[in-house]
């Protein structure tokens, strides 16, 4: 979302079209020959909300008809892809060259609906109808291009395209779309006086389709310029109100979100009844590709969030879905980053403990996921990613996996939880020590806190916290 794919549509939309002027003096000027002009016939969902019956066909139509008007065509009685088929093909013959077809959020009719299986199934069909008449119009076709948000598989959406190549991971697209630190650097650079680089960085930069380098959210990069204030714009342009429910009721932990895997095939599985976890939020854009590493047939992908402005405001979604809505959210989350930068582990015990015991017992009775073991392990890691702070789970040390660490300027706190009916007192900490896991996070003044938080299901509260300095 957010990304200029449109802005791109429009771009090819005016070149194909032959519109000269508009580029004159850029890049493209003196390799495009403008004495050609194709036809343009281009579709857009992205001005619709397709979460009723028949929606998706009136919309469709009603832009059908307008290009046919504008062509000088009387429009057609038949079904969508009929006329689509009989204006592709007559622009062609009068014209004399070959159409373009370009369809801008080819998706969007069907993750409207995804709260509605029948209905999402139905949008889906009649895209599938629609999208078929592109292969039959082949020797009408000079180019066809289609944006999304999801990749749906070829046998769900676009049966009939076996020609279509999907650009999403390849190297040389991977910046056709966002802002680039060399871009930054040169087209905004008026822009950044004033402005800490490395907090521009931190928060919106991350963004990685395997090419050589990451980039940026347009639409953050140019709000942030505009007020001068590091906030969640591009997370606040939609509520992932439908991604945060399905990660509750799959009950994914959200430590869990940090280092996924996933595969090609997994990446790219996305259809109506075969949504998984990993696709939904790497498609969504609040997982990015962290690493790739080689695997027999293809690569495994190791997935991250992008960056800050995604990881916390995520987290902050999540927790009015996990835990019961006080009001407090904010300011208990004031009160962890500063006891946090303080040093303060016994002032964070204690804002932990009087959180928990918020919670009323009936939200308990009506919330089978608080009894799923790793659900108060996550209730504490969001609360420090929805703080801001700099958190990171499941670290690898030499000598074993550090469940937590939470990293401020000028101290690090080492955090391992346990269930109370899992391992006898003590031992959690003793662990620490004994496998060595402060080694890797020494510096010298800078003190390390070892701490061990342990949970009670039946107390439903925080029964042991050790502390110790390494």
């Amino acid at each position: 979302r957010r990304f200029g794919k449109t802005l791109l549509v429009d771009t090819l939309q005016k070149l194909f079209e032959g519109n000269e002027e508009l580029f004159r003096g850029l890049a493209i000027h003196d390799k495009w020959d403008w004495s050609v002009r194709h036809p343009v016939v281009r579709l857009s969902f992205g001005g619709g909300n397709f979460d009723s019956p028949d929606h998706v066909r009136r919309n469709v139509e009603a832009q059908l008809e307008e290009t046919e008007m504008q062509a000088g065509l009387e429009p057609g009685p038949a079904g969508a892809a009929v006329r689509f088929r009989r204006l592709i093909r007559t622009l062609h013959e009068r014209a004399g060259q070959r159409a373009v077809v370009l369809v801008d959020e080819y998706d969007k009719p069907i993750l409207d609906a995804l709260g509605d299986r029948e209905l999402a199934l139905a949008n889906r069909d009649f895209l599938r109808s629609l999208y078929g008449a592109i292969k039959d119009c082949d020797r009408h076709l000079r180019f066809v291009f289609l944006t999304g948000v999801s990749k749906f598989s070829k046998a769900g959406l676009f049966s009939g395209l076996n020609n279509l190549r999907d650009i999403t991971l390849e190297p040389e697209f991977s910046d056709i779309c966002g802002y680039t630190d060399d871009d930054l650097d040169a087209v905004f650079a008026p822009e950044l006086e004033g402005m800490d680089r490395n907090e521009i960085r931190r928060w919106y930069n991350g963004y990685n389709w395997l090419g050589p380098e990451k980039v940026y959210n347009p639409f953050d990069i140019l709000l942030l310029f505009q007020t001068r204030q590091f906030k969640a714009h591009w997370f606040g342009t939609g509520t992932p109100t439908f991604l945060v429910d399905l990660l509750s009721r799959r009950r994914v932990a959200a430590p869990a979100l940090e280092g996924m895997v996933a595969d090609d095939e997994l990446l790219s599985a996305f259809d109506v009844d075969d949504i998984s976890t990993e696709a939904l939020l790497f498609q969504t854009g609040y997982l990015t590709i962290a690493s790739e590493e080689a695997a027999d047939g293809g690569s495994l992908y190791r997935l991250d969030y992008p960056n800050h402005e995604v990881k916390f405001s995520l987290h902050r979604q999540l927790l009015r879905v996990v835990a019961p809505v006080t009001g407090r959210e904010t300011a208990r989350q004031a009160d962890l980053a500063r006891l946090t930068a303080e040093d303060d582990p016994e002032g964070v015990r204690a804002l932990f403990e009087a959180f928990f015991a918020s919670i009323p017992y009936d939200w308990y009775r009506r919330n089978d996921i608080a009894h799923y073991e790793g659900y108060w392990a996550g209730l504490v890691y969001s609360h420090f990613a929805a703080a801001g702070l700099d958190v990171r789970v499941e670290e690898m040390t030499a000598r074993g996996r550090l469940d937590m660490v939470v990293s401020c300027p000028g101290h690090v706190h080492l955090y391992e939880f346990r269930m109370a009916d899992r391992k006898p007192e003590g031992q959690a900490l003793a662990q620490m020590r004994m496998r060595g896991y402060a080694d890797k996070y020494r510096r010298p003044g800078v003190p390390i806190r070892l701490i061990a938080m342990e949970f009670d299901r039946e107390e439903r509260n925080i029964v042991g916290f050790a502390i110790e300095t390494a």
